[in-house]
């Protein structure tokens, strides 16, 4: 938009200064060379008052130009000059100016007890245009700084308007991240500011519905618990212990599960949040060792020395790590050997997870779509949990054409 204001400045500036400065140089050599020309016609009627006297000939010769005198018997005075069409029709007794090699000529009658003379007085093209090559330079460096201050004040007003567009599009830009406490901040021309205020309102409106959504989603899931004491009650009613404390472990952690569904909808009611990746993996890795342990797998990890924070809460991290390591457990053999990496990034971390097993379809990554028996959920977890951070997952195969090696990127580039 700077650049084609910039344009569109230039283009009419230049136009207004060829409409003026034209017809100005054109005006100041018309004036160049009336001057000159009037100079030279008092000249040569200086001359013309000599004729027919002595003083003729020192007549000629103060004059400062070159100055030629046809007397009516065929001679000269002064300067030689050929007697042209010019000088022969000004011998008719009129006054005339003609175009001669080299400048103009300036013809005068003159009546003498003779005949008529005819006293030429003759003027270069250097003194026509005596000054105009100056003026015009002059004329066209004004044009120039004249077009330049234009596009220089269409740069600024530009500015004026771009920034707080740019302001608006990298707030859009966050809130589409899912960071919705991004505001813009209004400026610039009323219909901008218009349109930040909307876009503001528009962010509160979404915060509100999403609250919403989120304490309906708790609500909800707390009306489990009424269903859930039923079943309790049910199970503690039965008569085969086994059965009884089969069914009151399943009701306890379809329990646990509630709970932690309704927690974790509270507190993305909240906001997005933050934690230390390096702790988290480390903890998550640690746990799933104890399995890998068992089933003969090896596991190489590599984490940085330091804490390595990250714009997303602990649990959904943790939910994250565990559905990457629980894919691998899940699809691959026992056996089969996996490494865990987390590398810092300028806005955040990538945590890839990478098998030597079988691999799967870059298709599992769409939500339900699984290679096994299970939900098909484990991905899609990772994906919302780095989209949600404005990072993003990707999924690919290893150089060896076997295993999987998945990286989530945490809180963008």
């Amino acid at each position: 938009m700077r650049r084609w204001l910039a344009w569109l400045v230039a283009a009419t500036t230049s136009l207004v200064l060829i409409a003026l400065l034209v017809p100005m140089a054109l005006l100041i050599r018309a004036v160049a060379e009336n001057g000159a020309m009037s100079r030279a016609t008092a000249a040569a009627e200086s001359v013309a008052v000599a004729v027919g006297t002595p003083d003729l000939a020192l007549a000629v010769e103060q004059v400062a130009r070159p100055v030629t005198v046809f007397l009516p018997d065929g001679g000269t005075v002064g300067a030689a000059a050929p007697r042209s069409d010019a000088v022969r029709l000004a011998a008719t007794g009129r006054s005339v100016t003609a175009r001669a090699a080299g400048g103009r000529e300036v013809l005068v009658s003159a009546q003498s007890s003779g005949g008529t003379a005819v006293i030429r007085v003759f003027v270069p093209d250097a003194e026509l245009m005596r000054g105009v090559p100056e003026t015009w330079a002059a004329l066209l460096v004004l044009g120039l700084a004249l077009v330049v201050l234009g596009i220089v004040l269409a740069d600024r007003l530009a500015l004026a308007v771009t920034r707080p567009v740019d302001g608006l599009a990298r707030v859009s830009h966050r809130l589409a991240g899912g960071d919705l406490t991004a505001r813009a901040e209004p400026g610039g021309p009323p219909e901008v500011r218009s349109v930040a205020l909307a876009l503001n309102h528009l962010a509160d409106r979404i915060d509100e519905l999403l609250a919403a959504e989120r304490e309906s989603v708790a609500d909800l899931s707390h009306r489990l618990r009424t269903p859930l004491t039923g079943l309790r009650l049910d199970a503690e009613s039965l008569r085969d212990p086994e059965e009884a404390a089969r069914l009151q472990a399943r009701a306890d952690a379809l329990e646990r599960a509630v709970s932690t569904v309704i927690t974790e909808a509270r507190h993305r009611s909240a906001g997005r949040g933050s934690c230390d990746a390096a702790g988290v993996v480390r903890e998550r890795v640690r746990f799933w060792s104890v399995l890998a342990e068992d089933q003969g797998r090896e596991v190489s990890v590599s984490l940085p020395d330091g804490p390595l924070p990250v714009p997303v809460g602990a649990q959904e991290l943790a939910a994250c790590v565990d559905a990457l390591l629980g894919n691998v457990f899940a699809h691959t053999p026992e056996g089969v050997s996996m490494a865990v990496r987390l590398e810092p990034r300028p806005a955040g971390a990538l945590l890839s997870v990478s098998d030597t097993g079988p691999g799967f379809e870059a298709a599992l990554l769409e939500r339900g779509i699984s290679g096994g028996d299970s939900t098909g959920l484990g991905l899609d977890i990772a994906r919302r949990t780095a989209e949600s951070s404005g990072g993003s997952l990707s999924v690919s195969t290893p150089p060896a054409g076997r295993g999987a090696h998945v990286e989530v990127l945490i809180g963008g580039p």
